[in-house]
């Protein structure tokens, strides 16, 4: 790509950061450039996040619904998987499995719901008290 055609479509992340790019000069030489972004680029972070807000939102309301607990939806919310909330908590997965059932979450101490409130940077109170 010729460095006049480097595209300069600000993007999601073009406040906080650009992409560097090798162009070629009008020696024909390859050097870097810096790209604010392009629109292909930005449909797929903007279709990757609405996807990521739909998951967040079905987490919320089957926390409301009583369906799973207030670890599922802050764990959508905060970008994690079981193995990643696993490594921040020290629980097995198969327990913090068992933990997104509202029943088994209303029984854990405040030491382990400490574990998860660390994880997801709130405090216990937020924690219990979320209702979605």
């Amino acid at each position: 790509m010729k460095k006049e055609d480097l595209p300069q479509e600000p993007g999601a992340l073009s406040r906080l950061t650009r992409e560097l790019c090798y162009v070629k000069n009008e020696d024909g030489k390859y050097e870097t450039a810096l790209s604010k972004g392009w629109d292909v680029k930005k449909e797929a972070l903007d279709s990757a996040w609405d996807n990521v807000n739909d998951r967040v939102e079905e987490a919320r309301k089957a926390v409301a619904n009583g369906e799973k607990s207030p670890v599922y939806y802050f764990m959508e919310l905060r970008l994690m998987d079981l193995t990643v909330l696993a490594g921040y908590t020290g629980f097995f997965s198969f327990f913090i499995k068992r933990h997104l059932k509202p029943s088994v979450f209303k029984e854990l101490s405040d030491k382990k719901l400490q574990k998860y409130a660390n994880a997801f940077d709130i405090t216990v109170d937020e924690l219990k008290n979320f209702k979605g």
